[in-house]
């Protein structure tokens, strides 16, 4: 029998190409809506800069000051809840939660793969918590269009700049916690753990992307994927056949 851990090794070398093409598309993409479109000009993209700038100043502001980044038992309670969300996603049923200590939780549950192990690595719940309020008030308030200020903000650079803080929040913890040996990564192969986070944080910021730029959509994004990939398999059948025509000379 191979051992599991070499099959998800050599799934996580396979995701490599696919972590390069999504890459490259969404900086090309940003590139674009930044330099063509002046991106970088617009109200959603500086209140999100600036609630993740905010976030970011805090956390390394504690870590300075108190040698660890705080609210710690707030990330724990997200990181927990996330593995149980996950669980409740797939139909399976938590039987213990324990996420209010500081000095970490666990989920009790019946059901288990490297989605549910990996998901608070990758899934912002409190950027999705935040859209959920905000798609939730929408049904009965016009938050888009709405000009009312509260400390001189609109609803809507509200709703960025919290965007870009909870972001910023779920960045900063992941990055803190990989190198402090997270049995949710070692459990199904340190390597592949990391290119499935990886991953799935690019496709994540490539939907905040097509969300806050309107020169960027769903279609427009997915054809230059497509276009990166076709690209990316003509480079590897060239060389490839630049390979094996050098070994058979």
């Amino acid at each position: 029998m191979i051992p599991t851990r070499w099959i998800k090794a050599v799934a996580g070398v396979l995701l490599l190409p696919l972590a390069w093409i999504l890459t490259d598309t969404f900086f090309s993409s940003f590139h674009r809506a930044t330099v063509e479109h002046a991106f970088w000009t617009t109200e959603e993209f500086w209140f999100f800069s600036l609630g993740a700038a905010l976030w970011t100043l805090w956390f390394l502001g504690s870590m300075w000051a108190l040698g660890e980044p705080r609210p710690l038992r707030v990330y724990v309670f997200g990181h927990e809840l996330t593995h149980a969300v996950w669980v409740w996603a797939m139909q399976g049923k938590v039987t213990e939660f324990e996420g209010w200590n500081r000095n970490g939780g666990y989920v009790v549950t019946d059901t288990h793969n490297f989605w549910i192990a990996l998901a608070p690595y990758f899934y912002p719940i409190y950027s999705f918590a935040v859209i959920v309020v905000y798609a939730g008030i929408s049904f009965f308030y016009d938050v888009a269009g709405a000009n009312e200020t509260f400390l001189m903000m609109t609803p809507l650079r509200w709703l960025f700049l919290l965007l870009g803080a909870t972001w910023a929040f779920h960045l900063s913890f992941t990055i803190w916690m990989i190198p402090r040996g997270q049995t949710d990564l070692t459990y199904h192969g340190t390597f592949f753990s990391l290119v499935v986070i990886y991953l799935m944080n690019v496709a994540l910021l490539a939907l905040f992307l097509v969300i806050g730029a309107p020169e960027v959509s769903f279609a427009s994004f997915g054809g230059e994927l497509l276009e990166n990939t076709e690209d990316f398999a003509e480079w590897v059948w060239s060389f490839s056949g630049r390979a094996f025509a050098g070994n058979g000379s």
